[in-house]
């Protein structure tokens, strides 16, 4: 009896912890945005979250979507995508380096990442995330690239990942139409697409 009693509280131990690490800490928030995302009439949100000091993720920004719903008209989590985004995370990193989050005119949210302050190679990204479905996806991915050597090499590209349709520069170019979660985006569908910076 004491052995079993002793998994259920190992097991409800461990339950507590996995629940605390996906739990967002307030002082990890580092951006918000208010909008109505599934067109119900109900501010809904979406918040920037850096990761857990201590995690060397590439990408230490994760997305996270909240809808209002139901009876009392309370916050769901709708949407949890750690790791999506690049950028600085606290108030002691580079200035040139925040990412954004943004409500759009049409129920869309935008995030952008950039690096506009280190190096030749300046860049600014935005995913654009449309709830489709009961899910959230990347609906746009723009992508604008200067090199403060030699500016004749810069570049500004938008990809429609919808429907595959892109241009770069002013060129039409041919990409695969897509529908992807934001929990299944990875950049680098975009970044070829958009040619990587060639």
């Amino acid at each position: 009896m004491k052995s079993l009693a002793y998994a259920a509280f190992t097991l409800a131990l461990l339950a507590t912890t996995a629940q605390a690490e996906d739990a967002i800490a307030p002082d990890r928030i580092i951006n918000a945005a208010i909008g109505d995302w599934n067109k119900d009439g109900k501010p809904d949100l979406a918040l920037l979250v850096a990761s857990a000091p201590g995690d060397d993720a590439d990408n230490p920004i994760g997305i996270y979507i909240y809808l209002r719903g139901g009876e009392h008209s309370l916050l769901t989590l709708a949407a949890s995508a750690p790791h999506k985004v690049w950028g600085t995370v606290g108030p002691d990193g580079m200035v040139g380096q925040e990412p954004s989050i943004a409500a759009l005119p049409n129920g869309s949210i935008a995030v952008t990442s950039q690096n506009d302050s280190v190096g030749r190679d300046r860049w600014q990204q935005t995913l654009t995330l449309a709830y489709r479905n009961n899910s959230f996806i990347v609906a746009g991915y723009t992508y604008t690239y200067r090199d403060t050597l030699e500016p004749d090499s810069s570049y500004s590209c938008d990809y429609n990942v919808l429907t595959g349709k892109a241009t770069k520069s002013g060129k039409d170019l041919k990409a695969e139409a897509r529908t992807v979660s934001i929990q299944d985006w990875q950049d680098d569908f975009g970044q070829k697409v958009c040619g990587n910076g060639e």
